[in-house]
C-alpha cells in the first residue's frame, strides 16, 4: 500500500466515523454516467468503460449495506440509449445483462427491474424476469435496475394502465375524473409500494436528472459528484451521505 492509498482509507474512515446512521437516506437513486468518458480519458473502449462502470455496481451496494441504505435504484440505460447504433447498444446491453445475473447470483439483493420491457431485446427481458423471480425471497436491499427507463414514459404508462384499471372495472371517464389523484397515478409507477428517493447521485459533472424519476424526485435532494462513475469511490459516497444529512428537508413547507 502506497501513502496515497492509505491516507484515502485513513480519510474514508474519519468521514464514515463521522456519519449518523440516523440521518443516512433510505432510498437513493444514482445515474451512472461517465463510462465513455473514463474510458476515453483512460485511453480504452466505450465497452471498456461500461464494464469497468458494471464492476462498481457490486461496491456500491456493498457500501449501502454497510450505511443501513434500503433501496438503491440503478439507471443503467435510458429509453434515448436505445437509439444509439447497434455496434454500439449490443455490446452495452450485454454488459448490463451480465451485470444483472451478477447482482443475482450473490443472493443478498432483491432485484427489481424498472422501464419498459416491450423496449428491450427478448434476451434481455428473460434476464431480467429472471433476475427479478430467483431473488424475489431475499430480504437485502431492493435494487431497483433501470433498464429502457425513462421518466416521462413511466408517467405516460402509470396513467394508461390506470385508465385500463378503470375501464375494466366500468368507470367512466367523467367519473374517472373526478377522484384520480396523485396517489392513484403513484399506485400504478413502476416503483409502486417503495419510497420515493431521498437522495439521487450523479457522477461525471453533469448537474441535470435527463429524465430520472421524475415524479418519485419531487422532494429528493441531489448530489453531483464530479468523478466518472467507474472512478467513484467509498468516499465520494460518504461525501454524498454527509451533505444529506447536513440539509434540513422541508418538503415544500
Amino acid at each position: 500500500m502506497n501513502l496515497r492509498d492509505l491516507v484515502y482509507r485513513l480519510y474514508a474512515r474519519r468521514v464514515e466515523g463521522r456519519l449518523d446512521h440516523a440521518q443516512v437516506p433510505k432510498h437513493i437513486g444514482v445515474i451512472l454516467d461517465g463510462n465513455r468518458r473514463w474510458a476515453k480519458a483512460s485511453g480504452g473502449t466505450p465497452e471498456q468503460g461500461h464494464k469497468a462502470g458494471a464492476s462498481k455496481i457490486q461496491e456500491l451496494l456493498g457500501w449501502c449495506a454497510e450505511t443501513d441504505v434500503e433501496v438503491v435504484t440503478l439507471w443503467m440505460l435510458s429509453t434515448d440509449n436505445l437509439n444509439r447504433p447497434e455496434e454500439q447498444l449490443v455490446p452495452l446491453l450485454g454488459i448490463i445483462e451480465d451485470a444483472v445475473r451478477a447482482l443475482a447470483a450473490d443472493g443478498r439483493w432483491r432485484v427489481h427491474h424498472v422501464g419498459t420491457l416491450d423496449l428491450l431485446p427478448a434476451r434481455t427481458q428473460a434476464v431480467l424476469k429472471e433476475a427479478q423471480q430467483a431473488t424475489h425471497g431475499n430480504t437485502g436491499i431492493l435494487v431497483n435496475v433501470a433498464v429502457g427507463y425513462g421518466g416521462r414514459q413511466e408517467i405516460a404508462d402509470a396513467v394508461r394502465s390506470l385508465l385500463l384499471e378503470h375501464a375494466d372495472k366500468g368507470t367512466s371517464f367523467e367519473e374517472l375524473a373526478e377522484i384520480v389523484d396523485v396517489e392513484h397515478i403513484s399506485e400504478h409507477l413502476y416503483t409502486r409500494g417503495q419510497p420515493d428517493p431521498d437522495l439521487v447521485i450523479r457522477t461525471s459533472g453533469e448537474q441535470r436528472l435527463s429524465g430520472f424519476m421524475l415524479w418519485q424526485s419531487a422532494h429528493s435532494e441531489y448530489y453531483f459528484c464530479e468523478v466518472h462513475w467507474p472512478a467513484f469511490r467509498k468516499v465520494d459516497f460518504l461525501r454524498a451521505l454527509r451533505d444529506y444529512a447536513a440539509r434540513h428537508r422541508r418538503y415544500g413547507t
